[in-house]
């Protein structure tokens, strides 16, 4: 299994798709939100994902693809 930070920075076009449900759904990830930050006009979420690496790559392509802004995150974002 591995793990991976990021942040996802959704264009206003975008806030009110399902895309990390989907993500979830359709590449086995498990997505846990640490923060997020969503209003009428922007958003972003920054999630860890658990699953098997190459469906978390898959799945990260997948979401930039849609255009989402993919950005990894050191560090605990949560707790500083």
């Amino acid at each position: 299994m591995a793990y991976q930070r990021v942040k996802f920075t959704f264009p206003q076009e975008l806030i009110t798709l399902p895309v990390i449900y989907e993500l979830g759904k359709q590449f086995s990830i498990t997505t846990n939100v640490r923060r997020a930050d969503v209003t009428e006009d922007r958003g972003w979420v920054v999630l860890e994902l658990q699953g098997e690496l190459e469906e978390i790559e898959r799945g990260l392509e997948w979401v930039a693809a849609k255009g989402v802004r993919v950005d990894p995150v050191q560090g605990d974002i949560v707790e500083g």
